[in-house]
């Protein structure tokens, strides 16, 4: 009987190595793709960059580069600027925006969600001058959907954002502890007939040197729906504005939560614009704290120390500063102090009067009241009372 056992059988070697040679291929393939992806990057660029302009929006970099070699598209921009030309109501008025760096980030297996992020500080000036507004932040990046065709949706978002005036002293114009800002096509719209819902939310806000009540922080939900846009198109804004105009287009406030301290207000409503690109429209406001708006204005000091006429042709049209103040003086040579006393108390009768516009109303709890705040032409009036005026968008 034989103890010899079979001889193994030998593994073919193209078993052995077809594995990794279509892995090597595959590898090969794969690099191939991403750097032709890559090389794409700087015809497409030059592309929007030329779309961009013939709109009024011009962007440059001062140095473009791409990473993010195998699975992602990484292009950063150093030095990045746009001049905005044509963008309002004055053609003469141009803007340029500089930036520190911007990083531009694509998924190759998801080409279609770019996100973005923002390198601080930017600065911004007239066109040819040296910059008037420096702004911050500890974190900015935005995110669209639905690139190189129509953007789906796209959103904005900053933490600790500050804009500061630079003149002799930097000071400080505005600041927000978190600000976001959202935009999307909405349910149903079209290519043809395309409508855009937005979200603007802000935290912590306050603007310095615009009103005193603004100076105090304050939260904000704005939602609304713009509508008689033509196409997503790039050209000036005044052009897109006059679009929306004769499209029969507006701006409908779905819902507005303004929050302050005590102060809560709530508003929806329609806007317009009319053949001068002025607002029209009335938005209907429930207001809960409206009383703390009284000392805010400073009316009772306005009163001490005389009424300009600047301020009275504002909140009083056609009453006379001088006639105002000469019955001030004339009470107190009557019964001394009755005119002190007078202006002392007006403070109670102005809350009284304003809390007398609209009508009765309960906001989340609280004692409110309810009333309209109009836009005409362009001029805007809580109740009866003047309160602002809207430049022309066109």
């Amino acid at each position: 009987m034989s103890n010899s056992l079979p001889a193994p059988r030998r593994r073919s070697l193209w078993r052995l190595l077809i594995a990794p040679i279509l892995l090597v291929i595959a590898a090969a393939a794969w690099s191939a793709f991403w750097f032709y992806a890559a090389s794409e990057v700087g015809v497409r660029a030059d592309a929007w960059r030329a779309q961009e302009a013939k709109a009024g929006r011009v962007y440059d970099c001062g140095k473009r580069s791409v990473a993010g070699y195998p699975f992602r598209l990484e292009i950063r921009c150093e030095d990045p600027s746009v001049t905005l030309i044509s963008q309002t109501a004055s053609p003469q008025a141009s803007f340029t925006a500089k930036l520190a760096e911007i990083l531009v980030v694509a998924q190759i297996y998801d080409p279609k969600l770019v996100i973005a992020e923002f390198k601080a500080p930017a600065t911004l000036a007239e066109r040819g001058a040296q910059p008037s507004l420096a702004i911050n932040w500890r974190l900015g990046r935005s995110s669209v959907v639905g690139l190189p065709a129509v953007p789906q949706r796209a959103s904005l978002v900053f933490d600790d954002l500050a804009i500061d005036r630079i003149a002799a002293v930097q000071a400080p114009l505005a600041h927000a502890d978190h600000v976001e800002l959202h935009g999307r096509q909405a349910e149903g719209s079209t290519s043809a007939d395309p409508a855009i819902e937005t979200v603007l939310q802000i935290s912590g806000g306050t603007v310095q040197d615009v009103h005193p009540l603004l100076a105090q922080p304050f939260n904000a939900d704005i939602r609304a729906k713009v509508t008689g846009l033509k196409d997503f198109k790039p050209k000036p804004w005044p052009e897109r504005f006059r679009e929306i105009q004769a499209a029969g287009g507006m701006v409908e406030i779905l819902q507005s939560r303004i929050e302050q301290g005590d102060l809560v207000s709530v508003a929806s409503g329609t806007l317009r614009l009319n053949a001068n690109g002025r607002i029209d429209g009335e938005l209907q406001m429930t207001v809960a704290g409206l009383e703390r708006v009284i000392p805010a204005l400073g009316i009772d000091k306005m009163l001490e120390q005389g009424v300009p006429q600047a301020t009275l042709d504002r909140v009083a049209p056609g009453v006379k500063s001088q006639d105002l103040n000469n019955l001030f003086g004339a009470l107190d040579r009557a019964v001394p102090g009755l005119g002190k006393v007078i202006k002392q108390n007006a403070n109670v009768g102005v809350a009284a009067g304003i809390n007398a516009l609209g009508t009765e109303a309960v906001l989340e709890g609280k004692k409110a009241r309810a009333f309209p705040l109009r836009f005409a032409d362009g001029v805007v009036f809580l109740g009866p009372i003047r309160v602002g005026q809207i430049p022309p968008l066109f």
